[in-house]
């Protein structure tokens, strides 16, 4: 490596949380300020929280149920197109 490019690395860097969380990392800086860590991001925790501010969760479940029914009242027509054409089938 070459002498004096390289930034001086701290093998003891000290992370601290915004949540009141710290611990000790590698780091070119001596001192980390970080808004969200292992120990309060939601993800880890389980505690998963959905922010909907325009209503676009309940608007996609929408969507999602309405393409549903309508996929079962499909099947529905062809369920009783199926029966009539055997019906049919039958006659002839």
């Amino acid at each position: 490596m070459k002498e004096k490019i390289h930034p001086k690395y701290y093998e003891d860097a000290k992370v601290i949380c915004a949540c009141g969380n710290t611990f000790t990392t590698g780091s070119t800086l001596p001192e980390l300020k970080v808004e969200i860590c292992s120990a309060c991001h939601p993800f880890y925790t389980g505690k998963q929280k959905l922010v909907d501010s325009a209503r676009r969760v309940e608007k996609f479940k929408a969507k999602v149920e309405a393409k549903t029914a309508k996929a079962a009242k499909h099947k529905s027509k062809t369920a009783k197109r199926a029966t009539k054409a055997k019906a049919k089938a039958k006659k002839d």
